[in-house]
């Protein structure tokens, strides 16, 4: 094992009102770091891991985020997102059985009936994948756990270290990457620096400098992550 799930992470023109949303639909708690960015936190009972960060970014958005989170629902519907402030991309159909909804910078999100036995909010992540059986084994060998393909064929990594939700699902798709994605995952490092991941197939983007203490990496089709290196005791 390479390193560990931290967190995940959104960029956004309008921060607050971002992490405002996020909050409001997953039962968080909003806290301002104090330099443009916020982070929400998890509702009482849930795992650090799920705390998300909202970055703020000068570019506008362009194309679609590779990257989303499945969303189980408390009620029958989504009305209650939707008076959140969430857009209806696209109801249930022949084709699929949930709700497409887009958050209020446009990152789109599913939402699924409530499960008997199972509690609303996030239950996996999702990866567009060109290769998603490529993609899962890559991430497994960073961050451990194992590849499960699924009876309909999805391909997902279980037991990753430090992943709180139930599922990390890579989805195949026919499009390449194409552009910087809104929203991403970072990574505590097992060891001092981002040497073992770049030597395992990641490429680096940018070191840690002046205005940044992390590596910004990307995985083998181009998904941007952060690592962090291990912190000093205090």
């Amino acid at each position: 094992m390479i390193a560990r799930f931290k967190d995940l992470c959104m960029d956004a023109a309008d921060t607050r009102s971002l992490a405002g949303f996020w909050a409001r639909i997953l039962g968080g708690e909003v806290v301002d770091t104090g330099d443009g960015d916020f982070r929400v936190d998890p509702r009482p009972g849930g795992a650090g891991p799920e705390s998300i960060w909202v970055n703020r970014v000068p570019e506008p958005r362009t194309g679609k985020t590779r990257v989303h989170l499945d969303l189980r629902l408390a009620d029958a519907d989504p009305a209650a997102l939707l008076a959140a402030g969430a857009r209806l991309v696209r109801e249930p159909d022949a084709e699929i059985s949930w709700w497409v909804l887009a958050d209020p910078e446009g990152n789109q999100f599913c939402a699924f009936a409530p499960r008997e036995g199972r509690r609303s909010g996030p239950f996996e992540l999702v990866v567009d994948s060109a290769d998603p059986t490529a993609q899962a084994t890559w991430w497994a060998g960073v961050v451990g756990g194992r590849v499960k393909t699924s009876a309909e064929g999805h391909v997902s990594v279980v037991g990753a270290a430090g992943f709180p939700w139930d599922y990390w699902v890579f989805d195949p798709v026919s499009e390449r990457k194409r552009v910087k994605n809104r929203v991403h995952w970072d990574v505590d490092l097992a060891g001092p620096d981002a040497t073992a991941l770049i030597a395992a197939g990641a490429t680096l983007l940018r070191e840690p400098g002046a205005e940044i203490s992390w590596w910004v990496l990307a995985d083998p089709e181009g998904n941007e992550f952060c690592a962090f290196a291990p912190r000093r005791p205090a």
